[in-house]
């Protein structure tokens, strides 16, 4: 067999396959969903994926909940021609980190996300139009409401494991404690309790970025182009805190795009590869994501603070019944490793089951998402002993 055909075959044998995206209606009138905020909704339209097989006595699922931007599409192909699979494709599928040939897993896109599930590009079914800035006010919790009445819906009374990277994280956290008989074991990576003043800050110039632009029209733009530029602009910055110092220098230094020398022009916006580079993410990303969502999604991270409600992180923590594992990474400064160390601190003192590792990683933030070989090493063994 050539290289090539060998390379196919295990890529085609490591992989779950072609998969299909799967939909639901939860909290049909009149058990509708009450919102944090106070405010109702319902039926909510859930997308989801599910990978592997459920076992007989349903105590091998384990819920991934994916980061700000993400889907359900977490592993596989939606069709065979397709060139790119789910976003978490080399951790999920048989022999990985999360295996399928054990496990039962499932994804769901998020409340208040684009991508299938009910959120501010949805039909509001009082109005008839779509919900736009009308939508309730979000937060983790609400969530998480939602992923839990998933679960129910499957079949599943306690998840082996709940599993989330970034906001998927804060997710894992928030399930522990509002629902601590649904979950056995917590998985956070590159997380944290809360969102620092720093986090908050590129969140609120996205934002920014959205609203000052004129497509933008209060959120109702869904028949014109919207804010196609302002979105650009948030996705650049978030983007920028998605990396570190060392992988941006490794991948781009002060390289020029495609010049050997300086143009000495200001009309030319993309002189540096970087820059190229940023722009690439930007007009990518609204081809695929809606500016409502990413406003609600950003405030709902803002929000949250898995103390809130509690005297202390310690009391928050000590109402969660599950074994953690929380990893963080030398080089991201988005959740850096203090906070990661907080989190364990409290966990040990309530006297919880936790271990706890800082990865070495040049990729920043995003390390999660793309060097898997370490955190496969973690996850497997961890999954063993909680099961």
């Amino acid at each position: 067999m050539s290289a090539e055909l060998l390379e196919e075959s295990e890529s085609h044998s490591a992989s779950v396959g072609v998969v299909q995206t799967k939909f639901v209606e939860l909290f049909q009138p009149p058990n509708v969903m009450k919102f944090s905020s106070g405010e109702t909704l319902g039926p909510i339209t859930v997308a989801y994926e599910t990978y592997g097989t459920l076992n007989a006595d349903r105590s091998n699922a384990i819920f991934v909940c994916h980061a700000l931007t993400g889907d359900a599409h977490a592993a596989g192909l939606h069709a065979p021609a397709d060139k790119k699979p789910g976003w978490w494709d080399g951790f999920i599928g048989p022999g990985k980190g999360l295996d399928t040939n054990k496990y039962f897993v499932i994804c769901a896109n998020v409340l208040g996300g684009c991508q299938g599930t009910t959120g501010p590009g949805s039909i509001n079914p009082t109005t008839g139009k779509r919900f736009c800035l009308g939508f309730p006010f979000l937060t983790i919790r609400d969530v998480v409401t939602v992923h839990s009445e998933l679960v129910k819906y499957l079949g599943v009374t306690q998840l082996l494991a709940v599993v989330g990277g970034s906001l998927g994280g804060m997710q894992v956290l928030e399930w522990a404690v509002r629902f601590p008989d649904q979950v056995r074991a917590a998985i956070v990576l590159a997380s944290a309790p809360k969102l620092s003043a720093q986090g908050i800050a590129f969140n609120a110039v996205g934002r920014r970025a959205i609203y000052a632009d004129p497509g933008f029209m209060n959120g109702e733009y869904y028949e014109s182009e919207g804010p196609r530029y302002g979105l650009a602009l948030a996705r650049m910055v978030a983007h920028i805190t998605y990396l570190s110092e060392d992988s941006i220098e490794l991948k781009f230094g002060r390289r020029l795009q495609d010049s050997t020398q300086f143009a000495y022009s200001m009309q030319k916006e993309t002189e540096f590869q970087i820059e190229s580079y940023l722009h690439y993410q930007g007009k990518r990303f609204v081809q695929r994501f809606d500016a409502n969502s990413y406003l609600y999604l950003t405030r709902m991270m803002d929000y949250f603070d898995l103390a809130d409600g509690f005297a202390s992180l310690s009391d928050a923590l000590a109402v969660s019944k599950c074994r953690y594992l929380v990893a963080s990474y030398d080089t991201d400064w988005l959740f850096p490793t203090s906070q990661s160390r907080e989190l364990v601190s409290s966990l040990l003192h309530v006297r919880r089951h936790v271990s706890f590792v800082e990865l070495r990683c040049p990729f920043g933030h995003d390390s999660f998402l793309i060097d898997l070989a370490p955190l496969t090493s973690l996850v497997q063994p961890f999954l063993e002993r909680a099961s």
